[in-house]
C-alpha cells in the first residue's frame, strides 16, 4: 500500500507538471512511419563535481542501442514477408539515465506531442506508439510503468509483470540473475559469501532475493551484506573494505553499478586486499571503465561475473557508418541526438552550439566526418548485448502486429470476433498479440512470452582474463539458462577460467564458513551464526550419516552402526547355539544324562529281580528313569535358533516331563509311608490303597493336570520367536517369549508344589525302620531339586539375552542330575560294586539291626 500510495502521489505531480508547464526540450531521434513505436535509451548521464554543478557526458553505448533499434526498424521495412505494405517508424528519447526525464520521454510517447493543449484541466491526445522499447534500469522502469500502464501501452524492459500487465522482458529478470548467481556458488561448493549492493531497486531486490533463494535451497549462507554509498564516502568504503578482510569469506557478489564498483575496488587497492574471489552482477560484469584501469587487474582479475546473452545482428555495422548529423533542422526539435553523437565523436560543434551538452569550443563540424577510418567503440559489434535484446524486443513488437493484421474479419479475438485495424489500433489491442507472439531469431534464439511476460532467460558466464602482454579481457566461459521444468542449468568451461591465485586451481578456492563434516559426524551450529557454521559432532550408536546434515539417520531395526558411523551392518544374532562353547557343553551334559539314564534303565532291566529293586517298587523306577531321560532330551529344546515349533514344544515337553518324574517320585514316598504303616496291627487296610493301579492311576492323575495346564497356555497365549534388541543395542537376541507369564508361572508352581509335597512326606518318612529305607534318599534329592529351582527364578529374570535359555538348560540338567544321582547311585553301587548286599537277608537283617 506505501508502495502504491508513492507511485499515486508522484504520478500526480508529474501530470500537473505535464499538464501546465507544457514545453520540454527533450533530446530525441524520429522517423515517420505508418505506425509508431517508441523508445528510452540512456545517451546522456550527468555527474556531478565538488562545486556541486552537472555535467553531461555522452554515452555511446546507449547511443548505439537506439541506432539498434532505428537499424531493426529498417530491416522490418525491408522485409516484404513482414508487416507487408506497413511501414514502421520509431520516436526515441534520450532518459539521461534520470527519472524525471525518463518520465517526460514516457508522456511524450504516449501523448504523441511535447506541447499539450488543455481543456478543462485535462490533457488531451491520441498516444500515436503502439509499443515501448522501455528503459534499461530497473528503477526507472518500474517508475516510468506506473505512467504506461494506465494507457496499456506495451513495453518491452525489466520489470514485475505482476504489477504491469501490459509489459514485457526479452532479457532475463533481476530474479533470474540472483539464481544464476546461486547455480555459480553451487558449482563451485562456496557455501560461505559476502554481498555487496547499491541502495536502490538493483541492489535491494538482489539481496531480499539472495537471502530468500539461499534460505530455501540451503546451498549457503551470507557473511554480511554492505551497501556502498552513493557518493565517493571514504570513511564508509573504509568500514566496508576492513569487514570483507576480517570474514572467513573469501567469495564476494558484487550486485553493483559501475561508478559503486570503481569507488570500492580503489580502496580495495589501497589496502592491498588479495585473494578475493569477485563474483560480479550484470551490471558491471563487462564495464569497459574497469577493465581499462591496471591498477585494479591484481585484485579483479578471475572475477565471474554473469552478462546478458551476446548475440549476432548482421549488417549492424554497415548502417551504423551511414549514421550523418542532421544539418537542416534545429537539434532541440530534429534527430539531435545523432547531432551530439558526432560532436563527441569528432570534437566538433555544430553553429550554434547545443548549450549544455558539449563545453568549450572547438572545430565546426561538416557532417561529412569519416566515421570508418576512427577507432571507436560506437563501431565495435562484437560483443552485443544489450543491443540484441534491444533488437529483439523491436522483432517482438513487429511480429505481433504482423499476427494482428493478418487476423481475417470474423474470426478476430476481439468482441465480435472482429479483428484490429492499423486505422483505429489501441495499443491493448497489440498486448493481446504481444502475448502470444512466437519467432526466431537469426541468431537462432526462440523468443516468446511466458504467462510472466518473461522470455526463456539466458546468461553467459564470463571470466575476467589477464593476457601476457598486461592486458585485460572479458571472456565467455558457460552459460546459466532457465528451464520451466528443470529450473536453472549450468555449464561451464572450467579450462577456460582463468583464477587470480598462484595455482592457478578452483580447489584453492574455498569459501566456506565449516569445512564439510567427515562421514559419521553431524552438524551443530554454532550459536548466534548463520547456518553455514557449525560443529561437527560424532554420531550416537545405532546412528549413521554420511552427508552435511543436522541429524544423523537411525539404522533400520535389523542394523546396526559400524564403528566409523557411516553405514549400517546388520546386527549380530545371538541365541543359545550348538555351535558356541556353551551350548556345545549343555548338548553334551544332556546326552551325557540321557546315556546315563539308559544305562541305569539297563542296569535295572538285567537286575529287575533283584531284592534292592525289588524292595522299592520297581515300575515306578523304570517310569522315573525314563521321565528323567525325557527330562535331559526337553534341554535340547532350549538349544538352537529358536522356531515357532521349538518355543511351543519346549515348554510343554519341560513342564509334562519334570511333573511325570516328581509324581513318581510323589507316589513312591506315599508307597514308602504306606508299606511301613501296613506292617503295624491293622494296618492292611492302607496298604491296598496303594496298589499298582493306584500307583499309575495318581501318576496319570498328576500329568494330566499339567498336560491341561500347557495346553490352556498353548492355546490361549501360544510362546513364539521373539527377536530381543533391549539387552544389546548392536545385537539380536533371538528368544521365545512367553506369550503369557502367567502360564509359566503356573507350570512352574505346579512343579513346585508336587516336589515340596514329595520332599515333606520324604521328610516325614525319612526315619522309618528299615534296612533301606529310600525316602532319605527321596528327601535328600527333592532338597537338592527345591534348592535348584528356587534359586533359578531370579538367575534367569536377571539373565540377559540367550544366558536365559542356558540357565533354564542348567536348571533342567542339575535337577535332572540331582535327581538321577541321589535315587539311583547308591542302588548302582550296591548292584555292581557290591552284590553281596543285594540279598533279601542283608536287607531284612540291616533292618533288625538298626
Amino acid at each position: 500500500l506505501i508502495v502504491y500510495l508513492f507511485y499515486f502521489i508522484l504520478l500526480y505531480i508529474v501530470f500537473y507538471l505535464f499538464c501546465t508547464v507544457g514545453q520540454f526540450n527533450l533530446n530525441r531521434m524520429q522517423k515517420s512511419g505508418d505506425v509508431i513505436l517508441g523508445g528510452l535509451f540512456p545517451v546522456h548521464f550527468f555527474s556531478s563535481i565538488p562545486d556541486l554543478s552537472f555535467t553531461s557526458h555522452f554515452y555511446v553505448q546507449g547511443f548505439r542501442q537506439a541506432q539498434t533499434m532505428a537499424f531493426a526498424i529498417d530491416e522490418i521495412n525491408n522485409n516484404s514477408s513482414l508487416l507487408p505494405n506497413v511501414t514502421l517508424g520509431y520516436t526515441l528519447y534520450d532518459n539521461c539515465v534520470e527519472l524525471g526525464i525518463g518520465f517526460r520521454g514516457a508522456f511524450s510517447l504516449v501523448s504523441g506531442q511535447e506541447e499539450q493543449i488543455i481543456l478543462h484541466n485535462t490533457c488531451v491526445g491520441n498516444p500515436p506508439v503502439v509499443g515501448i522499447v522501455g528503459d534499461s534500469s530497473s528503477t526507472r522502469s518500474i517508475a516510468i510503468s506506473s505512467v504506461l500502464g494506465l494507457y496499456r501501452v506495451p513495453m518491452v524492459s525489466y520489470h514485475d509483470r505482476q504489477k504491469y500487465p501490459s509489459f514485457f522482458r526479452t532479457i532475463p529478470s533481476d530474479a533470474f540473475q540472483v539464481r544464476a548467481m546461486i547455480q555459480i556458488l553451487k558449482y563451485f561448493g562456496w557455501t560461505w559469501a559476502g554481498l555487496l549492493i547499491t541502495d536502490d531497486d538493483y541492489g535491494l531486490h538482489a539481496a531480499r532475493s539472495l537471502q530468500s533463494e539461499l534460505s530455501v535451497s540451503g546451498e549457503g549462507c551470507l557473511a554480511y551484506i554492505e551497501v556502498l554509498p552513493w557518493d565517493k564516502d571514504t570513511d564508509e568504503l573504509r568500514r566496508i573494505v576492513n569487514v570483507m578482510k576480517k570474514s572467513t569469506a573469501r567469495v564476494v557478489i558484487a550486485f553493483v553499478h559501475e561508478s559503486h564498483m570503481i569507488n570500492l575496488i580503489e580502496e580495495v587497492a589501497k589496502q592491498n586486499v588479495t585473494g578475493l574471489q569477485w563474483l560480479a552482477s550484470e551490471g558491471w560484469t563487462a564495464t569497459a571503465a574497469v577493465l581499462q584501469t591496471t591498477k585494479f587487474m591484481p585484485y579483479l582479475c578471475g572475477t565471474l561475473g554473469i552478462a546478458i546473452r551476446r548475440g549476432e545482428i548482421p549488417g549492424l555495422r554497415e548502417f551504423l557508418l551511414k549514421i550523418r548529423p542532421d544539418l537542416h533542422h534545429n537539434t532541440n526539435y530534429g534527430n539531435s541526438m545523432v547531432n551530439e553523437f558526432w560532436e563527441f565523436t569528432f570534437q566538433c560543434r555544430f553553429a550554434p552550439a547545443p548549450a549544455g551538452w558539449l563545453e568549450g569550443g572547438g572545430a565546426l563540424c561538416t557532417g561529412q566526418e569519416d566515421l570508418e577510418n576512427l577507432n571507436t567503440e560506437f563501431l565495435d559489434i562484437s560483443n552485443l548485448r544489450p543491443e540484441y535484446n534491444v533488437y529483439k524486443a523491436v522483432y517482438a513488437l513487429a511480429y505481433s502486429l504482423d499476427d494482428m493484421l493478418r487476423c481475417k474479419p470474423g474470426r478476430g479475438p476481439f468482441s465480435g470476433h472482429s479483428c484490429a485495424t492499423l486505422q483505429s489500433l489501441e495499443p491493448w489491442e497489440l498486448l493481446y498479440y504481444l502475448e502470444r507472439v512466437n519467432f526466431t531469431t537469426p541468431f537462432g534464439d526462440q523468443v516468446s512470452f511466458d504467462k510472466n511476460g518473461d522470455v526463456v532467460p539466458i546468461y553467459d558466464v564470463m571470466n575476467w582474463l589477464w593476457l601476457p602482454d598486461g592486458s585485460t579481457t572479458v571472456q565467455n566461459v558457460g552459460e546459466v539458462k532457465g528451464s520451466a521444468f528443470k529450473g536453472e542449468e549450468i555449464l561451464l568451461d572450467e579450462d577456460k577460467i582463468f583464477w587470480n591465485f598462484n595455482s592457478k586451481k578452483v580447489t584453492h578456492v574455498q569459501s566456506v564458513c565449516s569445512e564439510s563434516c567427515p562421514p559419521g559426524t553431524h552438524m551443530v551450529r554454532k550459536k548466534g551464526e548463520p547456518k553455514c557454521c557449525f560443529d561437527c559432532i560424532p554420531c550416537s550408536e545405532g546412528k549413521i550419516n554420511n552427508k552435511d546434515s543436522l541429524e544423523c539417520t537411525s539404522c533400520p531395526e535389523d542394523f546396526w552402526s559400524n564403528p566409523q558411523r557411516d553405514h549400517c551392518v546388520p546386527k549380530k544374532t545371538e541365541f543359545l547355539s550348538y555351535h558356541e562353547p556353551l551350548g556345545i557343553c549343555l548338548t553334551a551334559t544332556s546326552l551325557l544324562g540321557t546315556c546315563t539314564c539308559a544305562v541305569v534303565l539297563g542296569i535295572f532291566f538285567y537286575h529287575h529281580r533283584t531284592p534292592i529293586i525289588r524292595a522299592n517298587n520297581s515300575e515306578l523306577s523304570f517310569q522315573l528313569l525314563l521321565s528323567l531321560k525325557l527330562c535331559f532330551l526337553c534341554s535340547l529344546l532350549f538349544i538352537g535358533r529358536p522356531r515357532l515349533w521349538t518355543c511351543q514344544l519346549r515348554h510343554a515337553a519341560f513342564g509334562i516331563s519334570f511333573v511325570l518324574c516328581v509324581s513318581c517320585i510323589l507316589v513312591k514316598t506315599m508307597v514308602v509311608l504306606a508299606v511301613f504303616k501296613a506292617s503295624k496291627p491293622g494296618g492292611v487296610t492302607s496298604l491296598k490303597w496303594f496298589g499298582a493301579m493306584q500307583q499309575r492311576g495318581t501318576v496319570l492323575c498328576l500329568t494330566s493336570i499339567q498336560a491341561a495346564i500347557c495346553t490352556t497356555w498353548l492355546v490361549s497365549a501360544s510362546p513364539t520367536p521373539h527377536k530381543n534388541t533391549q539387552y544389546q543395542n548392536d545385537k539380536i537376541v533371538y528368544e521365545c517369549a512367553f506369550g503369557s507369564a502367567v502360564g509359566f508361572a503356573v507350570l512352574l508352581g505346579y512343579i513346585g508344589v508336587l516336589a515340596f509335597l514329595s520332599f515333606l512326606i520324604a521328610f516325614l518318612a525319612r526315619n522309618l525302620p528299615d534296612s533301606f529305607n529310600e525316602a532319605k534318599l527321596i528327601t535328600f534329592s527333592m532338597l537338592i531339586f527345591c534348592a535348584v529351582w528356587v534359586a533359578f527364578v531370579p538367575v534367569y529374570i536377571s539373565s540377559p539375552g540367550n544366558y536365559a535359555d542356558a540357565v533354564e538348560v542348567f536348571a533342567i540338567l542339575a535337577s535332572s542330575f540331582g535327581l538321577l544321582i541321589t535315587l539311583f547311585g547308591p542302588k548302582c553301587y550296591i548292584i555292581i560294586m557290591r552284590p553281596e548286599l543285594n540279598t533279601k537277608k542283608s536287607i531284612m537283617g540291616r533292618g533288625s539291626e538298626s
